[in-house]
């Protein structure tokens, strides 16, 4: 089993050695675990992202309220590396597969020049997902998410824009809108989000402002499932929504988006009409699907796909025909014993473990040993609602308030990556419970209240 080779655009490859070559698209938790793994393994190893960075998503959306700053959640993938000459870091993007010559089909980001093509001998895929608007791309525009470092920047000056824009609005009606502000999905994300909202308004900025009064404004978080937190134990979920209510939230549950337009959302009534909700200022955090690297796979191997376009790969995480191919984290589904298709949850522990279990199976193969199937363990679930508020079932144990806030705390920083991380993140936090303050208040880039020419 050579090493294949970088094939450079004007054909004259770069030769890598002669170890056995893995390839691992992406640097998310999956594919960061798998290479962290195999970076003393007698293997070269070469990783593939259209990012330079490792984002820790869970905290995106203390970014998107002004709690951290992007330098804090983020990390170098260069960094992370720099002591493993074995580990290879590649900025580009994949464009294809080509399972039968082993080969990637690679295009530039960022202006940086990338090889055409790029060989392999074990191919880990961790792509994961974005997030679906369930067949209305045209509410993309309107409904920001928070999943992608870029999003959740655009969504912060999208939300401090429209205090911003109600401070200067004349008109009642139309500051009321500006004051509202709609979450749709109450998911962990959604829950998280809709009470940092809550927190920033009532909290945070109430003493900013002369015309308006931040505290008047009118958070919403909208679901469509008949409880917040679906992934929880009832009780949990009714303590989370307890906690929402303090903090001003207003939860409506059991009611689905049907419109989502610059003017505001527009939901299916109780009594079978539509309620209209004026709103400027709309988050989406509802639904998943799979990258479409995913659906690409699919197609080469006859590997089935579920409705979010997850592939199905077998037991030990390898797709159909190819044992050499690898896909892991939220793009896949995986047969269980009885080879049934199980959908695992979309959290960063089952990424980790499964790219933890695929740098396992490449090392056992090489020194010719045998190795079982994947078997995910869940660690529990966790979701913060504000300031020394959260939910955690670990195991069976059911927390609430401080307690579970305090084990949220303590999990998050242990698995941000990198020492200065998670120091400056410690102190961001400390800081802003003792002082309510918000550090990365900044609307950068694009105005999001109006198309604003200087001169």
């Amino acid at each position: 089993m050579g090493m294949r080779r970088l094939r450079q655009p004007h054909g004259a490859p770069e030769p890598l050695g002669s170890r056995h070559h893995v390839v691992v698209v992406g640097g998310g938790f999956g594919g960061l675990r798998a290479v962290s793994k195999l970076r003393r393994a007698p293997v070269e190893v070469t990783l593939v992202d259209r990012r330079n960075f490792h984002l820790f998503q869970p905290l995106t959306y203390q970014v998107a309220t002004g709690a951290l700053s992007p330098g804090e959640i983020a990390y170098p993938l260069r960094a992370i590396f720099k002591r493993y000459r074995n580990v290879r870091v590649l900025l580009a993007e994949v464009a294809d597969f080509d399972l039968d010559a082993r080969e990637l089909h690679l295009r530039s980001v960022s202006a940086v020049p990338a090889p055409e093509r790029l060989g392999y001998d074990t191919l880990i895929v961790a792509g994961g997902s974005h997030y679906s608007y369930f067949g209305h791309e045209e509410w993309r525009m309107h409904a920001a998410e928070v999943k992608s470092l870029e999003s959740a920047l655009a969504v912060r000056s999208r939300l401090l824009a429209a205090f911003e824009a109600a401070e200067a609005e004349p008109n009642a009606e139309a500051r009321d809108a500006w004051l509202t502000f709609v979450v749709v999905g109450a998911g962990a994300t959604g829950v998280e989000i809709a009470g940092q909202i809550a927190e920033l308004a009532r909290d945070t900025l109430r003493r900013d402002f002369r015309t308006i009064d931040p505290r008047r404004a009118r958070i919403l978080l909208v679901e469509a499932a008949d409880r917040v937190l679906t992934t929880f134990p009832p009780s949990l979920s009714a303590k989370a929504e307890r906690s929402l209510q303090r903090l001003g939230v207003t939860v409506l549950t059991g009611r689905a988006v049907i419109g989502i337009d610059a003017a505001g959302v527009t939901l299916d009534g109780r009594d079978g009409g539509a309620e209209r909700i004026a709103s400027r200022a709309v988050v989406w955090a509802a639904g998943v699907t799979a990258s479409g690297l995913a659906g690409r796979l699919a197609e080469l191997t006859g590997a089935e796909r579920d409705r979010a376009g997850r592939v199905t790969v077998e037991s030990d995480l390898t797709l159909p025909g190819h044992p050499e191919v690898f896909a892991i984290g939220d793009m896949v589904r995986v047969r269980d014993s009885g080879g049934e298709p199980v959908v695992l949850p979309g959290v960063a522990p089952v990424a980790m473990q499964q790219g933890r279990y695929a740098a396992g199976v490449v090392r056992a193969r090489l020194r010719g040993r045998e190795h079982g199937a994947f078997r995910y363990r869940d660690k529990g679930n966790l979701a913060t609602i504000g300031r020394a508020a959260a939910v955690a079932d670990i195991k069976g144990v059911r927390l609430s308030g401080f307690p579970a806030w305090a084990t949220w705390l303590v999990v998050h920083l242990w698995y941000l990556i990198g020492f200065q991380n998670r120091l400056l993140v410690l102190i961001r936090w400390s800081f802003s419970f003792v002082t309510h303050g918000r550090g990365a208040r900044l609307i950068t880039g694009a105005s999001t209240a109006g198309d604003q020419r200087d001169g």
